[in-house]
């Protein structure tokens, strides 16, 4: 999905849900930062595939590492925007961490289903995932599943802030 906020769906409904096992800024970070190098093939008419490198295992695992590095020292920063939500929570570095995995990770497999030039288990060449099932199939039930998780995630937020200040894990 290049550069659009469909993955933004899952990573708020888990996040809000699980928030005792994620930090919800870092997970909604790294749920779309794979997304910067379509992003960027795509604007700079990069050589390469749009779904390249950073859309593998292997290179999203450097994806987790940078934005933990990145995001961990600004943790203070994003617990006061975050409580412009009326959302409060606190964090660790392994914390960060994780979440960051589980949400380049969950871009990746995904984002498997839809594109055909990814190889997710690079350097192995090839897709799996991909023609599963016919492509409209995967796209409706990839789309629909972040389209419903956008929503319920909305659901559970105005649950937790209903009752007061949404204080996560």
């Amino acid at each position: 999905m290049p550069f659009t906020p469909f993955h933004l769906g899952p990573a708020l409904l888990f996040g809000l849900a699980l928030s005792l096992a994620f930090d919800l800024p870092t997970l909604l970070i790294a749920s779309v930062i794979p997304d910067v190098e379509p992003f960027c093939v795509l604007l700079f008419g990069l050589s390469g595939e749009a779904h390249g490198f950073f859309h593998s295992y292997l290179g999203s695992s450097i994806l987790a590492v940078l934005v933990a590095v990145i995001v961990y020292p600004f943790r203070d920063l994003l617990n006061k925007i975050i409580m412009v939500f009326r959302i409060s929570q606190k964090s660790s570095f392994k914390k960060i961490l994780f979440t960051s995995f589980v949400g380049v990770y969950s871009h990746v497999f995904l984002d498997s289903f839809l594109y055909e030039e990814m190889h997710p288990f690079y350097p192995l060449q090839g897709n799996p995932f991909f023609g599963i099932t016919p492509i409209y199939v995967a796209s409706m039930a990839v789309y629909g599943f972040c389209g419903i998780s956008f929503i319920f995630g909305i659901i559970l937020y105005l649950y937790k802030i209903r009752r007061g200040i949404a204080v996560l894990g």
